[in-house]
């Protein structure tokens, strides 16, 4: 698959991420040199400063590296999760459409991009997972 190239010094990397997403597509970064894949986004590669960094499809898998549950007053649990994805790269994220107690380290996970509404009215997405054993 081609690589997408957008001029990040107009958009930047977390707003291009961001737009992808709200399109339906997980992207992460790749180095062109070295072959490793990133998240966060961001505009050179770690360690080395390289600007060969290309945006690939994400496969959507991997597992749970770390796991908490949140139980605010008066509302219900929930679970922030650190998700290592097939490629290498972790995230910070949530698991979902299961409950926070039943979540375990080394649970296959694959994501989810869940729409959601803000308070200003727009749209937009964020990347959620859920339990490969469902």
């Amino acid at each position: 698959m081609a690589s997408q190239t957008p001029n990040l010094s107009e958009l930047g990397p977390e707003r291009y991420f961001q737009e992808q997403l709200n399109k339906g597509q997980f992207l992460i970064q790749k180095s062109k040199s070295s072959g490793k894949h990133y998240f966060y986004p961001r505009a050179v590669e770690p360690g080395t400063g390289k600007d060969d960094l290309e945006w690939v499809p994400a496969s959507g898998t991997g597992y749970v590296y770390s796991s908490t549950t949140v139980y605010p007053r008066r509302k219900d649990p929930y679970n922030i999760a650190i998700v290592e994805l097939e490629e290498g790269p972790r995230l910070m994220t949530s698991v979902i459409d299961i409950d926070p107690e039943a979540i375990t380290i080394g649970m296959p996970v694959t994501s989810f991009i869940q729409k959601q509404t803000q308070p200003d009215g727009k749209e937009t997405a964020r990347l959620v997972f859920k339990s490969a054993n469902c």
